[in-house]
């Protein structure tokens, strides 16, 4: 089943979790069922690539640009390292987004080179987990599926932010009716 596929770990990092500068509720609650995710690809010796935001102090998603969100994931900060309980494997493939202070990238493909990566090691089939499941997920999976890959949710390994109650619920229903295949570690 991992053959030819890839598990894309979006944005565990300090900033995303409790006592983080934009922190998901319970956002570090996943890091378990997203650990044993990450066991599983490295035995199958599949890809694991981790995503984060590495963002310049002047970006423009920060409200002091006229951005939506505080100061968060500054490049070479405690805020933008991945969080300590998360076990990424030593082979990971780390991929920067939101690096350049004039554009904002939610998704793991934009302005990365994600896809030629993917695309040299032969994967067809996606499998995301991570930080948030109505921002940074969502646009990786939409985008994903535009690529041609074949995506799947991993609904128990995913935490949305939530701006507005029930966000998270209507990017999964989104993801969905745009092709992703929910799973549920529970179902494995």
């Amino acid at each position: 089943m991992l053959k030819n596929s890839a598990l894309i770990v979006t944005d565990i990092q300090n900033d995303f979790c409790p006592g983080g500068a934009l922190p998901v509720s319970e956002g570090d609650k996943i890091i378990p069922t997203v650990n044993r995710y990450i066991e599983r690809f490295e035995k199958a010796n599949s890809l694991v690539i981790a995503s984060r935001d590495w963002h310049p102090k002047n970006h423009i998603s920060f409200k002091s640009r006229g951005g939506i969100w505080p100061e968060h994931c500054v490049q070479n900060t405690k805020g933008a390292e991945f969080h300590p309980n998360l076990r990424l494997p030593k082979k990971v493939q780390v991929i920067s987004k939101a690096d350049n202070p004039d554009k904002e990238a939610y998704s793991v493909f934009q302005g990365t080179g994600l896809d030629a990566l993917l695309r040299k090691n032969a994967i067809k089939e996606l499998f995301v987990a991570g930080l948030t499941t109505d921002y940074c997920v969502k646009n990786t999976v939409i985008d994903g599926l535009a690529m041609g890959y074949k995506v799947y949710l991993l609904v128990d390994a995913i935490k949305g932010v939530e701006v507005n109650p029930g966000d998270s619920q209507r990017a999964i229903e989104e993801m969905i009716s745009k092709g992703a295949i929910k799973i549920d570690e529970l179902e494995q």
